[in-house]
């Protein structure tokens, strides 16, 4: 493979359908099928699951919401995070039921929500908001984009940019995983990556790619104040090459210890803490 980044040195290949954290590729599309069992992104919306999301999901006005399930204990986990009435009324369920409408092995902690995916923001708007841009280079596993949400939250990022395609959908894994982040900040889908880091440059913004061929070491004080977006790429691949050479610069994380990789969340939440620093 050509693209490298800050997750994967050179030297033989990870095998075919492996990410960087050694786990199948394939979890992160059977996550996606099970988002869609209960017709997730069609008319009849997605399921959101667990106490975060849900509680999140609930308080934003942004949010259409279609249904409320919940267990007894659920219910009562929810309430003790956000008190009634809700925007929505709450349907009780047996945990059987909910299992089997969630899926089997899903995590959601006596609580559904079906609702419709959010809207798509525009570039001008998101940037309003303050911080650095985070962009991600058709990363597939809801898990990391979910936890690399998290992170841009945690870390006062302005948004998150994702391509439409090649990229997970809005659903329960990754609303899971950004542990409420999905709701509070915008994650804008663009057809062409390239076309929007240019976009981004336009906009006076900084773009750096992480790949560990980065001669260059990630410094929040080496910005000197500049507004920074932090490109991330593939699990397993790396930036694409039109990605690499769009970017401004290509930048590595200092990692003393001697560890060869991160596994992309890991290294997206130092990254962003290093550029806030």
């Amino acid at each position: 493979m050509e693209q490298r980044d800050q997750l994967r040195k050179s030297g033989k290949p990870r095998p075919q359908g492996q990410n960087q954290g050694g786990r199948p590729e394939h979890r992160g599309r059977q996550d996606a099928q099970r988002d869609r069992r209960p017709s997730a992104g069609t008319a009849s919306g997605l399921w959101l699951y667990g106490v975060h999301p849900v509680e999140a999901a609930l308080a934003n006005p942004a949010r259409r919401l279609r249904r409320l399930v919940l267990t007894e204990e659920g219910e009562a986990a929810l309430a003790a995070r956000l008190p009634k009435p809700w925007a929505i009324p709450g349907e009780r369920i047996e945990r059987d039921k909910l299992d089997a409408m969630l899926g089997r092995g899903v995590v959601h902690q006596g609580i559904g929500l079906q609702a419709d995916p959010l809207a798509n923001p525009s570039l001008a708007d998101a940037l309003k908001r303050r911080g650095p841009v985070v962009v991600l280079d058709q990363i597939t596993d809801p898990r990391n984009v979910g936890a690399i949400m998290r992170s841009a939250q945690a870390f006062g990022a302005a948004l998150v940019i994702a391509q439409e395609r090649n990229a997970p959908e809005e659903g329960g894994a990754l609303a899971k995983a950004a542990s409420g982040a999905l709701e509070r900040i915008p994650l804008l889908r663009t057809v062409n990556i390239a076309r929007a880091l240019i976009a981004l440059k336009a906009a006076d913004i900084w773009v750096m790619g992480l790949d560990a061929a980065g001669t260059t070491r990630l410094s929040g004080a080496a910005l000197g104040g500049r507004r920074a977006a932090l490109v991330l790429g593939a699990e397993g691949e790396g930036l694409r090459r039109l990605t690499r050479e769009t970017c401004d610069e290509l930048v590595s994380l200092a990692m003393p210890g001697g560890m060869e990789s991160l596994n992309v969340s890991a290294a997206a939440a130092v990254a962003l803490y290093e550029i806030i620093r």
